[in-house]
């Protein structure tokens, strides 16, 4: 007997169909569900996952942390039935300074590192909790302001986003491969972000290019330097895509090149050995020795010896362009918008459609806390009622089998304020527990007043989020770790090699214009100066060598020399070359080989001896070097000699000289420094009295003592009549030379 195939009740389709659906299904699983982040919260599901299930075990920045194999098991067994070993490499992803640039999960044990980011133990050994940053994430999950959805069996249920109250996509960045489509959106630094969302909130018709001057491009948690050119950063935060070029930085100690960040996901060990093999085939005979000298204080510190005499910018223009020290980064900025559809975002509609988002989680906040407010209220009415007529209400109570219709009816009393009068214990029933719900009544108007105030006024909405944003940026925010430096492509000669080494005088005027002199013989003073401007301060040095310039606050700002003005002119104003603060002007110049040292000293008679490649800095800002007192000034820095016994002097407004041993002023990088003299600070605070300058006197040398209208010398068999130990008040000069402008020490 032959048995039929029964296909009753049976659905019946092509291979074809069916294929094509389950592969479409599939494929936007991938794109919404895991490898691409959605737009409010800059997560992926895995992640949103991990972070609230850490939340709902209390593990906050401040609870003790806990096993990760136990956050793991609540991931995987109440949101994410996926796999361990990817859901706790996504919760390791979170907790790797080097990784993400604001981690949102600390963790404890060995969590990797920048050689080997997968080299993390064991989920039963480490432990985890979530950091201070993670609060700007879940914060006001409980306040409204998200939707919530089942997990995957419906037994409990789960954010659809988080109520980011900053945009982490930009913050954190993200990388994802989907079907069809991947993204790739590149860390950035808080503080910038929230300078330009506070722009585009009180400018919301403001460009790209407006946001630039905010933004300046992005912000790696591993540092380097960003050598992109401005027009392909400018590219990237236009159109959403293109690529960045980021280059290690270094310094040097002696002879020795030390690498000290490398570009973002990039292995020093990998490094390391690209340079052996280089070293090995006998293609690098520059360099004499490699080694890795990398510990927790210095996490990357790979050390480069090279031969005497070999061009550092050569070489380290060699090594990026045949190791990983420079490596192009591609940007795809493709996200899950608002609307649950992927789409490519350029900076603008990024920071956009982010605070759409905020609008309507704020107002989502505010809305459920409105009603709480109503709802109180509405209960308090209820008890007042009762307390204002308590003694019927304890005898409806009491005679009545049910009460609540009763009270209803009588004092036209919903249900809600019914059932809260039954509730009451009796201890409530005392007199002063009227005054309390006034008093509450009273509080919780106020505050109905001000939600709604703030839910009909668009203006007050908008200054809410901003100042929820700042203070955000205030708790979290850090200064930038990405030094952004257009450079050439990396076979190219750098700016310093393109100049010829030529010796050059620095000029620099009172009204703080600089300019370069061929020579070392030029005499400042008879230059031409503008009407009403007259000479400063000069360095001599190399048109290839970096031109330094302090101004009043102590920042110091840098300019290759060569790129200086001729001496022919005036000069051009350093303030359109740099960005000081407002008020501050220029007080002198330096320039010199790396190991050239220069005494810097505030008025108020502090200072120290600074190496000039301490004081470098690449940023129009300057860099903060000699910490100066409120309502101070810098005075002109002096040149110390090399390798001579030197003398320090330093004059006072009243015409108080002090000479001592160079050797007891310390060498700093930064700082206040020590006291050179003893200016009383009675007397520096009420303006009477403040150091007017200090200079360098070399052995067997002299000091020339300059008023502006003229000159005196100072012998050095003569100098013992104001020679004394640092720090104290010096000794008188002659009547009529002391009112000093400038001292100078004369070989």
């Amino acid at each position: 007997m032959q048995n039929s195939l029964n296909l009753e009740g049976v659905e019946q389709q092509s291979l074809k169909d069916y294929t094509e659906r389950a592969y479409l299904d599939y494929s936007m699983y991938v794109i919404l569900d895991r490898a691409l982040p959605q737009i409010g919260d800059g997560l992926k599901p895995v992640q949103r996952r991990i972070i609230y299930a850490m939340s709902e075990l209390g593990l906050s920045a401040i609870s003790k942390p806990k096993k990760s194999a136990r956050t793991v098991g609540d991931v995987i067994g109440k949101f994410h039935p996926h796999g361990d070993s990817a859901c706790y490499e996504a919760m390791v992803l979170m907790a790797q300074g080097f990784s993400y640039r604001y981690p949102i999960v600390i963790g404890q044990g060995n969590w990797g590192s920048t050689d080997d980011p997968k080299s993390f133990a064991a989920m039963r050994y480490t432990e985890s909790r979530l950091a201070g940053y993670a609060k700007s994430l879940l914060q006001e999950l409980g306040q409204g302001t998200v939707d919530w959805a089942p997990n995957f069996d419906g037994t409990l249920r789960e954010p659809v986003v988080l109520p980011a109250r900053l945009p982490n996509l930009l913050l954190n960045g993200t990388t994802g491969i989907a079907v069809g489509m991947s993204t790739d959106v590149p860390p950035h630094n808080l503080n910038e972000v929230t300078s330009a969302l506070v722009h585009l909130i009180d400018n919301p018709k403001a460009t790209a290019t407006q946001l630039m001057t905010h933004i300046k491009g992005p912000d790696f948690p591993t540092g380097g330097e960003l050598v992109s050119p401005a027009s392909d950063i400018k590219e990237i935060y236009t159109t959403g895509n293109g690529t960045l070029r980021l280059r290690a930085s270094y310094k040097m100690e002696g002879n020795d090149v030390v690498i000290t960040s490398l570009p973002h996901q990039i292995s020093g060990a990998k490094v390391q050995e690209q340079i052996a093999a280089q070293m090995r085939a006998k293609k690098l005979p520059q360099v004499d020795d490699l080694r890795d000298e990398s510990d927790h204080e210095d996490p990357t510190r790979l050390v480069i010896s090279k031969k005497r005499g070999v061009d550092v910018e050569q070489l380290m223009s060699h090594l990026f362009s045949t190791t990983s020290l420079e490596r192009t980064l591609r940007v795809n900025m493709n996200v899950i918008a608002l609307d649950g559809r992927p789409r490519i975002f350029n900076l603008l509609e990024m920071l956009q459609e982010w605070l759409k988002f905020r609008k309507q989680t704020v107002t989502n906040r505010l809305e459920y806390r409105l009603q709480i407010v109503s709802d109180r209220l509405h209960i308090l009415d209820g008890l007042l009622v009762a307390y204002l007529s308590i003694d019927e209400v304890i005898a409806i109570i009491r005679q009545e089998d049910k009460p609540k219709p009763k009270l209803m009816k009588r004092f036209k009393l919903s249900d809600i304020q019914a059932e809260a009068i039954l509730n009451l214990r009796l201890r409530y029933l005392a007199k002063l527990e009227e005054m309390k719900i006034r008093g509450e009544q009273d509080e919780l108007n106020e505050e109905r007043k001000s939600l709604d105030k703030i839910l009909k006024s668009p203006a007050r909405m908008k200054t809410l989020i901003k100042k929820e944003i700042l203070e955000d940026a205030k708790a979290y925010g850090d200064d930038r770790r990405t030094l952004i430096v257009e450079r050439q492509a990396a076979q190219a000669l750098d700016e310093t090699q393109l100049v010829a080494s030529e010796p050059v005088t620095v000029v620099l005027s009172k009204a703080g214009y600089a300019r370069a002199a061929k020579g070392h013989d030029i005499d400042p003073l008879t230059l031409s100066y503008r009407s009403g401007d007259s000479f400063l301060a000069s360095a001599q040095g190399r048109s290839n060598q970096l031109a330094m310039f302090i101004d009043s606050t102590g920042r110091v700002y840098s300019v290759l020399a060569g790129t200086l003005p001729s001496a022919r002119g005036q000069g051009e104003p350093l303030s359109s070359r740099f960005k000081p603060p407002d008020g501050a002007a220029f007080c002198g110049a330096m320039i010199g080989a790396n190991e050239q040292r220069y005494l810097l000293a505030s008025d108020a008679g502090y200072g120290f001896v600074a190496r000039l490649e301490d004081l470098v800095s690449r940023n129009k800002a300057g860099k903060s070097i000699l910490r100066v007192p409120v309502g101070g000034r810098a005075v002109v820095p002096a040149l110390v000699p090399a390798e001579t016994e030197c003398l320090i002097a330093a004059v006072s407004s009243i015409g108080r000289l002090l000479i001592f041993e160079m050797d007891e002023l310390p060498e700093l990088a930064k700082g206040k420094g020590n006291k050179l003299i003893n200016i009383p600070s009675k007397k520096y605070k009420d303006g009477t009295e403040k150091m007017v300058a200090a200079t360098v006197i070399p052995e067997d040398g002299s000091l020339q003592v300059d008023t502006g209208t003229r000159t005196m010398t100072i012998k050095w068999n003569d100098l013992d009549d104001y020679y004394g130990d640092r720090a104290l008040r010096g000794s008188l000069l002659p009547k009529g030379w002391r009112k000093v402008e400038r001292l100078i020490g004369i070989e």
